[in-house]
């Protein structure tokens, strides 16, 4: 695949998130872009350059027509990776499984408990970068980043985080607050590492999390 291609991915990436907040926006995708092949490495892909390039740019690609940002005003908004994929001739078998990853990578979808793509290699490398940046110093950034671009409330003790949810309880967060997301989804992550090199790197993150939150609710509560 041409180093060409991956440069228009990059383009596509920055002319397609542009409106979207810094929690899901083009700097997001370059990140997870640079885990993703970080992990690749350490997990042994690199000898193969199909799954590099596989790899690489479901990593690139894997946000754009992301369901929080769809306006649906424009029906091929949905298909832009696709059409991507296809005008750029990528190969149909690399396509099919660029493709199967970005579109099995969700929470959501793990909570509805749809097949997921496991038995691909790459589909865990990508899926786990994503992840990581969900969590840790930078997931932190993001998490409140998202919750006050959607006005959401910070903090309510009231207000209990859902232990059992469902794709849709999920999905419908307007009654929750920012520090609950970290109890549905945030802290569960790690467990949900299917690289061994995803597993190491979200300890670390994992454990800033939760010193995180600690000091959170001693500052809340006033006794720090």
């Amino acid at each position: 695949m041409a180093a060409a291609t991956m440069r228009k991915a990059e383009e596509l990436v920055e002319k397609a998130m542009k409106g979207n907040d810094a929690s899901h926006d083009a700097s997001h995708v370059r990140r997870v872009r640079d885990l993703a092949l970080s992990i690749a490495r350490e997990e042994g892909l690199s000898s193969n350059s199909d799954s590099m390039e596989i790899v690489e740019l479901a990593a690139l690609l894997h946000d754009i027509g992301c369901h929080l940002f769809l306006s649906f005003k424009d029906p091929s908004e949905a298909k832009l990776v696709e059409n991507f994929l296809d005008e750029e001739g990528v190969e149909e078998t690399k396509k099919v499984k660029i493709l199967k990853i970005i579109n099995g990578m969700g929470f959501k979808d793990e909570l509805s408990g749809l097949a997921l793509c496991e038995s691909l290699p790459e589909f865990g490398v990508v899926q786990d970068a994503d992840r990581l940046d969900a969590i840790g110093a930078i997931g932190i950034a993001r998490c409140f980043t998202f919750g006050g671009s959607r006005n959401r409330v910070l903090h309510d003790p009231e207000v209990k985080p859902r232990t059992e949810l469902t794709k849709e309880q999920y999905m419908k967060k307007e009654e929750q607050t920012t520090i609950n997301h970290f109890h549905e989804k945030l802290l569960k992550l790690k467990k949900l590492m299917k690289t061994e090199a995803g597993k190491r790197r979200a300890e670390k993150r994992h454990e800033f999390m939760e010193e995180f939150l600690k000091e959170f609710y001693l500052e809340w509560d006033g006794r720090a």
